[in-house]
């Protein structure tokens, strides 16, 4: 039996493509017209409901389990 793929909100996967495309959380904070810590807060849940300590683990899931488009 395969693990289910963490649910994430239509921001959180927003926020995931932006960091994958290489933004950083200030400048994904003036695209999306939000707070850096907000940016961040995204960031955080996404690490939390997937299970990864870092962003570049966080990527790593993301891209093997196509959430993300490269």
């Amino acid at each position: 039996m395969t693990e289910a793929l963490p649910v994430l909100t239509k921001r959180e996967k927003e926020v995931l493509q932006m960091i994958a495309e290489g933004l950083t959380n200030p400048q994904i904070a003036e695209k999306l017209f939000v707070s850096q810590s907000t940016v961040d807060s995204h960031r955080k849940s996404v690490m939390t409901k997937i299970g990864v300590k870092n962003t570049a683990s966080l990527l790593k899931f993301c891209v093997e389990n196509e959430l993300i488009k490269l």
